[in-house]
């Protein structure tokens, strides 16, 4: 299928003009439409439910979702969700990606650096504070206002208290605030992973398709004090297969969505930012094969970033068919024009306007955003770096006035994503900052004085050598050297990245004040203004956009059919031996062979439903109407990427593997019993 039928493939009915169709909907748990799903589904979903599904599922700090799934703290995620876990914890001369993880006891599992597991205790609106905070603010100055009463309820209510975390979350683009308190875990320990041959079978071909065959699951552990965490709020493992139409429900974190977004700020994916995402992750990905190649340590080290580069490369290709086809963005056209025909504005007052200046600004003054406060965002030593440099500074501030990431309510996440030993790639690091550094050169011009900030007289090839070279920072015990000498010792380091970061630091601030002053403030101006407005017009049949915040979508176990085509919802473990075909990525786990005889050909393995999911439900379990696990999800088809901007039962599917196939692979191809009786209470 090719990804420009995403748009053609629903056009006028993928965008409604307010009030959500159908089960679409990216629910949150304190506004769940139940009555809705009572009619559509048959099914009751009562407060209890409600409860006992937010408090056992788990956000990921990998921008995954998982679920608690026996009394003893063990999730369940996707493998590509652990996948740089296990690669941190692949002893010398090993690779867990590849050969899996499985502990015969809990002495073997080990902690994933970096990794947090939030589980959302409750969300306590907030909207007239935050309103009353960017009060007679605008621009740069707005901005700071709302993240100093952010920080300073988040301080309030969650303290300097390990166990919890607090966010302010905007939700509706602005139209309402709501502070989210978590219990945190920040010990999460890798119990199983069957790795990648297995896991993502059929590999970037069958990436964002379906048939698929793909065992991408694993588990993971919470610890707290050095045992395991006792959850009697776990989800029932149900290893019986799902049937057809039966009704399902997905709870997990969807990242950020685009539906309601305005037209100005969707042409702006369209024309600017989406080119430059695709023409860059094209090259990367180019770079990166190359790099696989010349070295099998090469192939190792560059695993994950490639799958992800190849991901993220198809999501900007369906994101860009999207906006490219005339009748969805017609159909976006006529549901931003009936929302305006539903209001009135005094003289003079256009929001629409605002948020269309606000993106002629964003263009401008993207590519110098982007390239200096982004920065070289795929690069472990860049971010340290950064983290040093801006943590060593910020934190001598009251943490109302510093950047958001250094409040105090974030600084423990900040700490252990900065201070957990985390092996290093010397060669992998200085690929990815000198394609940073040749890229930053390219869009902001040889003559720009930010190039010249960057590069000096030197090469990217040159510099992206001496900073990997001459950088002591891959060394954890130097990180925290750095850091709990604050800035004092940051000033006095000669680290070659740390003095690196000193000398960018202040162009990388200036170009983000600029960016919060001209874009990021009149923006959140204009898009409360709309908000308010389209809350006014449909009122509870909205849901917000996702925020990679808890959501609960509804639906059912249920194929599709386009261009004459019908797809079933289900694919076997037989579909698995006749598509593979011996060679990479449609090769075996030679596990999977051998014990091919022991498994049942016709156990349903992978399967799809219409949930309406997106990128950050992966891990989410898919429950049935008990509230059991029956599946966890992990990808769409390819005909969901649209639903960034508007989505389509008919064809948007969410793809899932089902407890049933996890629970006779992990007792007939992995012997993992241990693991099953602890699932099934046996």
């Amino acid at each position: 299928m090719k990804p420009i039928s995403v748009a053609a493939a629903f056009a006028l009915a993928a965008v409604s003009a307010g009030a959500a169709r159908a089960d679409e909907g990216l629910w949150t748990f304190d506004a769940f439409p139940a009555a809705k799903v009572k009619a559509a589904l048959g099914v009751t979903i009562d407060q209890a439910w409600l409860d006992k599904v937010r408090l056992a599922s788990a956000r990921l700090s990998v921008g995954c979702s998982s679920s608690i799934v026996s009394g003893q703290g063990l999730l369940l995620t996707n493998h590509h969700c652990a996948a740089d876990c296990a690669q941190s914890l692949s002893p010398p001369g090993q690779d867990y990606t590849r050969t899996g993880f499985i502990e015969t006891s809990l002495a073997e599992e080990r902690t994933c650096p970096g990794l947090v597991a939030d589980i959302l205790l409750e969300t306590t609106d907030v909207t007239a504070r935050m309103l009353a905070a960017g009060k007679g603010f605008s621009g740069e100055a707005l901005v700071k206002a709302r993240a100093a009463a952010a920080s300073a309820m988040t301080q309030q209510v969650c303290g300097a208290d390990p166990k919890l975390h607090c966010e302010v979350v905007s939700l509706y683009q602005g139209g309402q605030f709501k502070l989210y308190r978590y219990r945190r875990y920040d010990d999460v320990r890798l119990a199983f992973d069957p790795g990648d041959p297995a896991a993502f079978f059929g590999g970037d071909p069958d990436n964002f398709n379906f048939p698929r065959y793909a065992l991408d699951c694993a588990f993971l552990r919470l610890y707290e004090g050095g045992k395991p965490v006792v959850t009697p709020q776990r989800l029932v493992w149900n290893p019986a297969p799902p049937t057809a139409g039966e009704p399902t429900f997905v709870a997990g974190d969807p990242g950020g969505t685009f539906r309601e977004q305005t037209i100005a700020q969707i042409e702006f994916q369209r024309d600017v930012s989406l080119p430059v995402e695709l023409a860059e992750l094209s090259e990367l990905r180019g770079r990166l094969i190359r790099f696989t190649e010349e070295d099998p340590a090469n192939a190792r080290a560059a695993d994950e970033p490639l799958n992800d580069v190849e991901n993220a490369f198809k999501v900007t290709v369906g994101r860009l068919a999207a906006l490219d086809d005339p009748e969805f963005m017609a159909a976006r056209r006529a549901a931003e024009a009936d929302l305006r025909a539903r209001t009135r504005l005094p003289p003079g007052v256009d929001p629409w306007r605002d948020m269309a200046a606000a993106q002629k600004a964003r263009a401008r003054l993207f590519v110098a955003w982007r390239q200096l406060e982004r920065g070289a965002d795929s690069s472990q030593l860049f971010g340290y770096a950064r983290d040093l440099v801006r943590g060593g500074l910020e934190r001598g501030k009251p943490s109302a006035d510093r950047l958001p990431r250094y409040a105090d309510s974030e600084l423990p996440g900040v700490e252990k994503a900065l201070l957990d030993p985390d092996p290093i790639v010397p060669a992998l690091e200085q690929l990815v900052l000198e394609f940073w550094l040749s890229k930053s050169r390219e869009l902001l011009t040889a003559d720009d004085p930010d190039t010249k900030l960057l590069l000096g007289a030197e090469s990217p090839e040159q510099l992206s050598r001496r900073l990997v070279s001459a950088t002591r920072l891959g060394d954890a015990g130097v990180r925290k050297a750095l850091w709990d000498g604050g800035w004092k010792a940051i000033q006095a380091s000669d680290d070659s990245l740390i003095r690196f970061m000193v000398e960018i630091d202040p162009e990388a601030r200036r170009a983000r004040a600029a960016f919060e002053d001209q874009v990021t403030g009149p923006e959140a101006r204009a898009s409360e203004a709309i908000a308010r407005l389209r809350l006014a017009a449909y009122g509870q049949s909205l849901y917000p956009d996702g925020t990679f915040t808890l959501r609960l979508s509804y639906g059912r176990v249920a194929g599709w059919t386009w261009r004459a085509q019908t797809v079933g919802p289900f694919t076997t473990f037989a579909g698995l031996y006749g598509r593979a075909t011996g060679q990479p990525p449609f090769d075996l786990d030679p596990r999977w062979i051998a014990a091919r005889h022991k498994l049942n050909p016709d156990t349903i393995f992978n399967f799809v439903t219409d949930n309406d999911i997106i990128g950050g439900n992966s891990g989410s379990p898919v429950l049935n109407a008990k509230a059991e696990v029956i599946g966890v999800a992990f990808d769409g088809n390819i005909l969901s990427i649209g639903g960034d901007y508007g989505w389509d039962g008919r064809v948007n599917r969410s793809v899932a593997l089902t407890t049933a196939a996890m629970t006779e692979a992990l007792t007939k191809v992995y012997g993992a019993n241990a693991l099953v009786r602890e699932l099934t209470d046996k």
